[in-house]
């Protein structure tokens, strides 16, 4: 693999002065499984966090096939987390619904029909959700090295997935990118700074770039290209090697501009990486690649920018690129976290890439006729 440029180099004078920033400023631990609860968020500046409230629906397709003699269907419901605070929760389904845990710890709604007789199995889900901006006023004085007892605890989030890789090609790459650096928080922004500046976000040139259909680490390492699951994929791998512990966190961003509108609006995803006396820090390099590059605004890219952003795209905004690094919108919520997942009652064909959709086996294979449409009536708070 080529060796990238030093950072530092054909960098901006506003990135720099940004990075020097970091450099000068230089879940409190309790039982091995309450690392998985994070601390409140200090807040990041004196504005107090956004807040704005949402009454969404999600409908879930299934297209049963001739045949069929079984059709199983494992679906991801809203995570109630600090940021997340979900009322009302309701499934409409002509059949009994169970809820369970998965192999992450998300809870997961699921149902089973034997022979069935309709043409389509449905399931909706009703909420209503108060989202909350997360605000972390990241200080890289107030954390440490992980000891360890604390890299113990905390193994599963160094541990590589089917597509998000630590060999010895990304050790060498993440070596080379933070250098000496002990610091989580210092080496985390290298790795977030390097990735903004190699990797593009796919909707930026969709004429052509593609983004991978899995969430590969290779794919955007080889491509430079990528879309949410991709850019955050390399940054597993990346933080991984490093020995910072990371988790892929599974959402929705809740777009103005979708406001009312029965569309399939994919999901969002993004990172959370573990820091001493901070616990579980946010972060979203690829929304930070799009509103801090300069690139042309074209008919085939329009509408693909637009929906890409939590609240818009109004042009090169560069103060996202600190804010994506510790801090998060009020126009998101999560599905669930984790690649590589089993499912409970247990699925038949191999572990789940992950869970921002559904998951459906017909006859014990997984099968993807199914659509989905997410509509959701913001009812208070900011609108952009």
């Amino acid at each position: 693999m080529a060796v990238p440029q030093a950072l530092g180099q054909h960098r901006e004078t506003q990135r720099e002065t940004q990075r020097r920033r970091w450099r000068e400023t230089g879940f409190r631990l309790g039982a091995a499984l309450a690392l998985l609860v994070p601390l409140a968020a200090h807040a990041a500046d004196s504005a107090p966090a956004q807040q704005a409230s949402f009454r969404t629906e999600n409908q879930l397709i299934v297209k049963v096939p001739p045949g069929a003699k079984q059709v199983r269907v494992w679906f991801p419901v809203p995570q109630q987390t600090p940021w997340n605070q979900v009322k009302s929760f309701s499934v409409d389904s002509a059949y009994p619904v169970e809820y369970h845990q998965d192999s992450w710890g998300n809870r997961i709604g699921y149902l089973e029909v034997e022979r069935p007789a309709a043409a389509t199995i449905e399931i909706t889900e009703h909420f209503d959700q108060t989202l909350t901006e997360r605000k972390t006023a990241l200080d890289p004085a107030r954390t440490r090295p992980l000891t360890d007892a604390e890299r113990t605890a905390l193994q599963r989030y160094l541990l590589p997935t089917s597509y998000v890789i630590v060999d010895d090609q990304i050790k060498g790459l993440a070596k080379q990118i933070v250098g000496d650096e002990q610091n989580p928080i210092l080496a985390a922004r290298k790795l977030y700074d390097w990735t903004l500046d190699h990797v593009t976000y796919w909707v930026e040139y969709p004429d052509r770039m593609k983004p991978s259909d899995f969430g590969s680490t290779d794919f955007c390492l080889q491509t430079k290209s990528g879309n949410c699951t991709d850019f955050h994929s390399l940054f597993s791998s990346l933080a991984m090697a490093d020995g910072i512990p990371t988790r892929m966190v599974y959402g929705s961003l809740l777009k103005p501009t979708l406001d009312g509108v029965k569309v399939d609006a994919s999901y969002h995803c993004w990172i959370e990486f573990y820091a001493p006396n901070y616990g579980w820090i946010p972060l979203d390099v690829s929304l930070a690649n799009v509103y801090g590059k300069e690139f042309p605004i074209t008919d085939q890219n329009k509408t693909l920018v637009e929906r890409t952003t939590a609240t818009g795209y109004h042009g090169l905004d560069k103060s996202k690129i600190d804010y994506y690094f510790g801090n998060l919108d009020d126009r998101r919520f999560s599905w669930s976290t984790g690649r590589d997942l089993m499912m409970q009652p247990p699925q038949q064909d191999g572990p789940v890439n992950s869970l921002a959709t559904l998951y459906v086996e017909v006859d014990g294979k997984r099968y993807t006729g199914w659509t989905r449409k997410l509509t959701y009536a913001q009812t208070s708070g900011k609108r952009e």
